[in-house]
């Protein structure tokens, strides 16, 4: 029989449904107080990130709770990783229109719960309110690094090496799946990049083992050419990067099989949450070796070079003209 839907109101939710989530810490003192108290680890310091999803715009809007909120955890999970940090901490901010039941509200905490037993993150404070619009969702994110060393995107130098973690183009084509809009594809593989899309790996394993190997890292969120140029930017540098190289799963390679034009959307639909990172030559079978140790394959996939922007060209060298980048904020 279906449970009738309950309101308990958002101290009665805070309540039962969030202050579990805080209770292994101790500063966040049962999410009772007006803020949280938290210290970085003797030699550490923090790392922190901010993102907001809304429905309808970062998400399909058809999602379980959880995996609203997994999604929503695991893309500042990915910041982190970007940035070499441990996760420590985090808030969440939630708007929910008043048709929101409780039910509704303890699938998200349990989403959030089993990827913070995952993850080894606890929520240490928030804000929650209602809205006549569609949900939106803010987390905070707070890691830790060394004193100094963070991974950061201004750090790359030409002559380094472009490398991509995992395969590049799921989450795109995942989304694409999800809207009906791919063809020549398995059930099997329409779900798997579905599940690409929905739930991405954070690779928080890769990220903190990068310092001192790596130069300068991010995450691919915008798309691979999008964040490569935002690394470039930042750094002062030009980048070519191989399309012919870049690595794709089987789903993947079905999909393009299908329609070539699906290119682009694998170099710039972003929501793949792998990295791209720069390093020098001489540090490549370093990587290869943490790579095949995380059972995380790395490919390079292109170079840095002096100058400014980034050039895409295919395994004859020939430059490929893109429509866009990568996603776009604004």
């Amino acid at each position: 029989m279906k449970r009738a839907a309950t309101h308990r109101g958002e101290f009665g939710r805070i309540a039962r449904y969030f202050a579990p989530l805080a209770q292994s810490h101790p500063g966040a003192f049962g999410l009772r107080d007006d803020a949280a108290v938290i210290a970085p680890q003797e030699g550490h310091e923090f790392v922190v990130t901010t993102d907001t999803i809304v429905a309808g715009v970062h998400f399909i809007g058809d999602e379980t709770p959880a995996l609203i909120a997994s999604k929503l955890l695991r893309v500042n999970l990915s910041d982190l990783a970007a940035m070499g940090a441990t996760p420590r901490a985090y808030t969440l901010n939630i708007a929910l229109p008043a048709e929101t039941d409780d039910q509704w509200v303890e699938a998200f905490a349990s989403g959030l719960a089993e990827d913070q037993a995952q993850f080894g993150i606890v929520l240490i404070g928030g804000d929650s309110v209602g809205t006549p619009g569609p949900s939106v969702f803010t987390l905070t994110a707070l890691g830790e690094v060394p004193v100094a060393g963070a991974i950061r995107r201004g750090g790359a130098r030409a002559g380094d090496k472009v490398f991509v973690s995992g395969t590049i183009g799921d989450g795109a084509l995942g989304l694409r799946a999800l809207r009906d809009q791919l063809a020549g594809v398995s059930t099997e593989e329409r779900e798997w990049l579905a599940g690409r899309y929905r739930q991405p790996e954070p690779r928080l394993a890769l990220g903190r083992r990068l310092f001192g190997v790596a130069h300068a890292a991010a995450d691919i969120s915008d798309g691979l050419v999008a964040d490569l140029a935002h690394i470039a930017d930042a750094s002062g540098v030009a980048a070519t990067l191989d399309a012919s190289a870049v690595p794709l799963s089987p789903a993947a390679c079905s999909a393009i099989g299908e329609d070539n034009m699906l290119v682009q959307t694998v170099l710039t639909g972003g929501d793949d949450y792998e990295l791209v990172i720069c390093a020098p030559p001489q540090n490549e079978a370093a990587l290869q070796s943490l790579a095949e140790e995380i059972e995380l394959p790395l490919t390079v996939v292109g170079s840095l070079y002096e100058g400014d922007g980034v050039r895409v060209v295919n395994a004859d060298g020939a430059e490929i003209q893109l429509d866009r980048t990568g996603f776009s904020h604004g």
